[in-house]
Formats: C-alpha cells, sequence, structure tokens
C-alpha cells in the first residue's frame, strides 16, 4: 500500500504542484528535498546555514512520523549544500545527533555553488527503511577501517534486507587526506576500487548494484567526460546497473575529483532482476553497460534521463521546456518496459542547468508536476553549472514502487 505525507502546517512551494513531501510504498520511505521555506514559498533564513540545517532535519522527522517511520529507520542520507569542507562537517555532526546511538545510517554530500531559491545553503532528503517487527533485526551496519574517513554516527555501507545503500565513494583515505589530488582517472580507478571494498564488507559486489550516482569535476563535455566513464563502466557486468552521472565544479575537499554512491540489491529467488532498454532509446557517445532502468523485486530504478537521440546528439539544445518534455517522455517509455507508469513513482530528482533562480526552477518544475496525477511523487530539484553534454540542460531519475 502505498502512502502520501505532506505534514500539517508543512512548507509549500511558490507554485501549486502534484508532488508531496514523502511517499511510502511497503518498507522503504522516501522524502523529498527539504528545503527551510514557508507556507508561501519564500527562504526563511536566507544564507543561515545553522538555523537551516536544523529546520530541513526537523522536516524530515516530521515527514518520517506522518508515514509511521522515524530517524531511527533511515537508512541513507542526501546532502545538497552550499558551503566548503567546515560546512559539510558541521552539517553531519548535526545529522549524527538527529539519529538514535544504535542506528548508523550512510550518507552522501554534494557541495553546490548554489541551490534552488536565493538564499538556501541546504536541501536535505532521506530513505528509510520499516521492515515488519519479525525482520526488525535483518539490518546491517559497517565501517571500514581502510576506507574514507567518515564521521562516527554513520556506516560505510548498510544491508536492510535485500538491499544494500553505501556513503560516498572516493579517493579519500582514513586519515582525510585526498589521493592524487585535482587527477580525475587516477581518482576515478581509486574510487571503484573502493566501492568494491565496501560492498564486501556486507557480502555484495558491484554485479548487484541497481543504481549509481556519481559526481565528477567537469566542464560539460563528452571529452571530459569520456575517460572516467570508460573507467566506471569497465568495473560492473553487462547489462549494468542504471546510472546517473553529473559534473560539479568542485568538492567540498580540495583536490578531489569525484565520488560515487550506489544502490545494490541480493538477488534471492523472490528478488530476479529485470533490464530495459526501449526499442530506438537514446544512448551515449561510448558504449556503456548501463541499462536504462532495472526492476528488482518491487523496486525499479531508472537512470537519469535527457534529451539526446541514439546518436548521442543533444535534442533542442538548451531548449529547457522541451528537453524536459522529452525527458519525461522517456521515462515513460522506459517505465512501461516493466509495466509500470507515472503513477508508480514515489521519487523524482532532477538536474537542471540553472542558478538560485525561481524562474529557472518552476521553468521545467511546472512540467515536470503537470506529468503526474496527484498525489505525486517526492521530488527533489538540483541546479548544476553544467550537464554531461553541452547544451544539454536537464537530467531526470526516478525510483519507482509496484504494488503487490
Amino acid at each position: 500500500m502505498r502512502v502520501y505525507s505532506w505534514p500539517e502546517n508543512h512548507w509549500h512551494w511558490p507554485v501549486e504542484l502534484t508532488h508531496q513531501h514523502g511517499v511510502r510504498s511497503g518498507e522503504l520511505v522516501f522524502t523529498g528535498g527539504q528545503a527551510d521555506l514557508d507556507h508561501s514559498g519564500t527562504v526563511v533564513n536566507p544564507g543561515l546555514l545553522d538555523e537551516q540545517c536544523r529546520n530541513v532535519i526537523s522536516f524530515v522527522e516530521n515527514i518520517l512520523t506522518d508515514l509511521n517511520a522515524s530517524s531511527a529507520d533511515v537508512v541513507r542520507w542526501v546532502v545538497y549544500f552550499v558551503g566548503d569542507e567546515k560546512d559539510e562537517a558541521y552539517i553531519l555532526s548535526l545529522l549524527s545527533q538527529a539519529t538514535p546511538a544504535a542506528c548508523m545510517p550512510t550518507v552522501s554530500t554534494v557541495c553546490l555553488p548554489a541551490l534552488c531559491y536565493p538564499g538556501m545553503r541546504i536541501e536535505l532528503e532521506a530513505v528509510a527503511w520499516c521492515p515488519p517487527e519479525d525482520t526488525a533485526n535483518s539490518i546491517q551496519y559497517a565501517r571500514g577501517e581502510h576506507l574514507p574517513a567518515l564521521p562516527n554516527g554513520f556506516s560505510h555501507v548498510v544491508r536492510s534486507g535485500d538491499l544494500v545503500f553505501t556513503s560516498d565513494c572516493s579517493a579519500i583515505t582514513a586519515s582525510a587526506e585526498v589521493q592524487f589530488p585535482n587527477d580525475l582517472i587516477t581518482q576515478t580507478r581509486l574510487m571503484m576500487e573502493c566501492l568494491e571494498k565496501t560492498l564486501s564488507l556486507v557480502d555484495a559486489s558491484v554485479s548487484d548494484v541497481l543504481k549509481l550516482n556519481v559526481f565528477y569535476h567537469g566542464d560539460g563535455t563528452a571529452d571530459n567526460w569520456s575517460e572516467p566513464a570508460k573507467i566506471r563502466a569497465a568495473c560492473f557486468p553487462d547489462p549494468g546497473p542504471a546510472a546517473t552521472g553529473i559534473a560539479v565544479t568542485g568538492f567540498a575537499q580540495p583536490g578531489l575529483m569525484t565520488k560515487i554512491a550506489v544502490t545494490a540489491g541480493i538477488r534471492s529467488d523472490t528478488n530476479v532482476r529485470e533490464f530495459a532498454w526501449p526499442e530506438n532509446h537514446w544512448n551515449w557517445t561510448e558504449k556503456l553497460p548501463y541499462q536504462h532502468g532495472n526492476r528488482f523485486g518491487n523496486l525499479i530504478h531508472l537512470g537519469g534521463q535527457v534529451a539526446l537521440n541514439t546518436k548521442a546528439e543533444v535534442l533542442h539544445p538548451n531548449d529547457m521546456v522541451e528537453q524536459t518534455k522529452i525527458a519525461m517522455e522517456n521515462i515513460k517509455r522506459v517505465l512501461a518496459e516493466f509495466g509500470a507508469t507515472l503513477d508508480d513513482v514515489v521519487k523524482v530528482t532532477t538536474f537542471y542547468q540553472g542558478s538560485a533562480s525561481a524562474e529557472a526552477l518552476h521553468e521545467n518544475l511546472l512540467i515536470r508536476s503537470g506529468s503526474y496525477n496527484k498525489p505525486g511523487p517526492a521530488t527533489s530539484g538540483i541546479p548544476v553549472t553544467t550537464l554531461v553534454y553541452e547544451s544539454m540542460v536537464i537530467e531526470i531519475e526516478v525510483i519507482a514502487m509496484l504494488e503487490d
């Protein structure tokens, strides 16, 4: 059964949308990106990181409570923020304080030059796992002593039933030093070695990965993206996971060039993996093992959908409206391969070319929201300076859940 959340007196967007703040489908809970806004969609504490952090954590807790869950059930935090290394450390300390001592979720952080509205410093989302009482102990938190430095209170990897969630894997050492500063190629190789070691802590491997999210220091050209993409791809079987790769202008740690976080699924007799690549669907400039979507049990992940053709040529260059429409049509096509529709989507994340501007966000947000029936999925909208290819201005990924 699917349940949607919009807690009483919760913040609102400045425009009317179908999206909800949280969705629970079976054992999984997804929150949309929480921001420090008021009922009219105005940033409440512009520029003030401490106040915004405390408020967004409270917003997430309200959503979880509304969906009969709590912070003790969180298996992954995702933090988008504007700041530096000290700001990142401060945010993680507050998240750790908000989590019960016996629970150690994973965490991914993405440092950006701006968020969607002027004055926003943080957007926070959570994934929670709420198993039946008779399986409540089937969760495994794991930390590796040789893996990237991670504050107390977080795991490098969490296994919850048959699902696996990792924190960021990168070229950062256990002593918090960046190896091979500013070297994207070498760091990519070290990052993939880190991922394999991380998954092995819970008896998983790269062949179990359902979805990957990679961020890399990029300039929005195929040449910049190509070589590290091939290094990453060589680690996965074909057919492989769904993937989203986003170029960023930098990371909180000076010299860091890339990081990756994944969701994996341990196969069983009841959790068979299916893959989707619709006929004549768009392709990359490089041959990659990634699929446009995969299904694991009732859970469906789609890689970032964009406005490309089969030759990786950008359709409607720099046109946000038309590219958004094409991306949404591509999402529908991939979902249909699994017998699913947009009504089955529980979480959508959109990366779009833009800055701290309501106009830039709403140009695509209204189209995306209008594609869903109400109540719609939880959502996060993240502005970036550039995407993988020049003149490509939007990339949309979704998670869907089929009803039993």
